[in-house]
């Protein structure tokens, strides 16, 4: 039961709903992935323990190839989210799950199976992405499998003619490798706005909603519709819907492809549209788009596989090369947001009981205050190098003596100092955050979570960090009005910002930046300059006045579209 009693995903003549992650729409016959390989009867293993963990490694060595054999066809988090699934097939805690039950007498299939099993409850207990990486641990699991029992390799299959993807959940390489001239929409029973699906879809374009309950009902064959504008997916619909939804898409997508910014409203209200990137390569992307710069490069996704800290001078080449790619344009560095579901070796506390409340972000300079304050010097470094200004912010700031601290050893080095909203505290306080900073930019993934208390990577909870909750935009539009009263850039630079309708709310609560996966600034930018300010504002009024974020998305159609 989900929106005050309603029964998820109920909806009249046909209608499932969910949660909307790309705006568009795909009409065809239902394609579901193949079903996963089926684990084989074993009789004990009469082999020895070594000789049956060589078949294993062999079979996961070969997942891992033809994993990352994907990731180099495909391009930006695609390819990172494959890189890093294929480092899951080679993982030594992995082979040694695997090694145990063997051992204890299982066959290698059954122990294959076993010991993801036994992964995937510690993932899930570690929770955030973590937790997410559980349907990757499934994708690998039946890969080796197939490998093992000469089974076909699982995934999608290439359709014969364009159609409409339904499954409970995708993996990465089920997603990366699609073709969007025949899969023409995407819709899945579990995932969320920042579930690798969703990412996969928005990078590639293709029209999806997730956390749709029911789908299992639709055969496959069936003809559905997949509005992923307003998170629809209509069974059996008639001609004339066909027609009127895939016209309005279209009018969307042909605004979106002229679209060349820089960002404003039709009336000529300024709104910066930016991109998020994670490392040189992200950032290069980027600056063949018509994004204004970057609102949020998230430094600690370079080093994840870092034992050891590294040095300023090293540090100060990979942002060098970020603000090199950019050419001057503007480049909001955010400063480690390690713990939780992002360990670093080097900072991470371990055995945390609760890590998503834990040290994490800022935090992490209580105990490690070198840390901090070399990788300012070290952003410092890189702008003079490159000659170009910087913007740096910190991620969970929570108090306004944290925000003052911040901003002394940011400002001192001659950059523009600025903080995340992703605590409710910092929204509640961001009149006095902005006393010391001189912007702020809200996480929504975060801040959904925290203020909601659900965990954002849970499927079973997606509508309650749905970003349209209007608890979560009224802690925006705290912040947006702090902004407005100090004169100073309020932000947001979570998923809600890649949501084109979203956008022009929040820009109606006082938001003056958007930044978003480089994909989905076009189609941002296209529906900010079709409206005018005092639109967004009515529409943000008439959002806040909402009960739920069905009412709230129609509340705002009413106004924009």
């Amino acid at each position: 039961m989900r929106e005050g009693g309603a029964v998820a995903g109920a909806g009249p003549h046909g209608v499932l709903r969910g949660t909307p992650v790309v705006p568009g729409v795909g009409h065809g016959p239902v394609v579901r992935p193949g079903s996963a390989p089926a684990i084989p009867d074993e009789p004990p293993p009469d082999e020895p323990t070594d000789v049956l963990m060589a078949g294993f490694a062999s079979a996961a060595e070969a997942v891992a190839q033809r994993l990352e054999e994907l990731g180099r066809n495909a391009s930006g988090e695609a390819a990172d989210v494959l890189a890093a699934t294929a480092g899951l097939a080679r993982d030594r805690g992995l082979a040694a799950f695997v090694r145990k039950r063997i051992d204890a007498g299982s066959g290698v299939s059954a122990a294959t199976a076993g010991a993801v099993a036994e992964l995937s409850e510690m993932f899930r207990a570690a929770g955030g992405l973590m937790a997410e990486r559980v349907t990757d641990l499934a994708d690998v699991r039946d890969r080796i499998i197939a490998r093992l029992t000469g089974a076909p390799e699982p995934g999608v299959p290439v359709p014969t003619e364009p159609s409409v993807l339904l499954a409970r959940d995708l993996a990465p390489a089920d997603t990366a490798g699609l073709d969007p001239t025949l899969v023409l929409a995407i819709a899945t029973e579990l995932g969320g706005p920042t579930s690798h699906t969703a990412i996969i879809a928005r990078q590639l374009g293709i029209p999806c909603v997730v956390a749709v309950p029911g789908l299992a009902d639709l055969p496959e064959g069936d003809s559905v519709l997949v509005d992923g504008s307003i998170g629809e997916v209509l069974r059996d619909p008639g001609p004339d819907v066909v027609r009127d939804r895939t016209a309005t898409a279209a009018a969307a997508a042909r605004a979106a492809s002229t679209w060349r910014g820089p960002g404003s409203t039709r009336d000529g209200h300024p709104v910066e549209v930016l991109a998020n990137v994670q490392d040189g390569a992200g950032a290069r992307v980027a600056a063949l788009g018509p994004v204004e710069g970057v609102g949020l490069f998230r430094t600690e996704l370079c080093f994840l596989d870092v034992d050891i800290e590294p040095t300023v001078e090293q540090q100060a080449e990979v942002y060098a090369d970020v603000l090199t790619a950019l050419g001057g344009r503007k480049v909001v560095i955010r400063t480690l947001d390690a713990g939780s579901d992002k360990p670093l070796p080097f900072v991470t506390t371990p055995d945390e009981p609760n890590p998503a409340l834990g040290v994490r972000g800022l935090r992490i300079a209580r105990e490690n205050p070198g840390v901090l304050e070399r990788q300012l010097d070290a952003i410092a470094l890189a702008a003079r190098q490159v000659g170009s200004p910087v913007w740096v912010m910190a991620p969970m700031l929570s108090t306004i003596a944290e925000a003052a601290v911040f901003g002394s050893l940011a400002t001192e080095r001659g950059m523009v100092a600025g903080a995340m909203v992703e605590v409710p505290s910092a929204a509640l306080q961001a009149a006095g955050l902005l006393r010391h900073l001189d912007f702020v930019s809200v996480g929504t993934n975060d801040l959904s979570q925290y203020a909601l208390a659900a965990d954002r990577m849970s499927p079973a909870l997606s509508d309650l960090t749905d970003p349209w909750q209007p608890a979560l935009l009224q802690l925006v539009a705290m912040t947006g009005a702090a902004g407005r009263a100090a004169g100073k850039s309020v932000g947001v630079c979570g998923e809600a910002a890649a949501d084109p309708l979203l956008g022009c709310v929040l820009v109606g609560l006082g938001v003056r930046s958007l930044s978003m996966a480089t994909s989905a600034a076009a189609a941002v930018g296209a529906q900010l300059a079709q409206v005018d300010l005092a639109q967004c504002e009515e529409a943000a009024a008439a959002v806040l006045r909402c009960d739920d974020p069905t009412q709230a998305r129609e509340a705002a159609r009413g106004v924009l579209l």
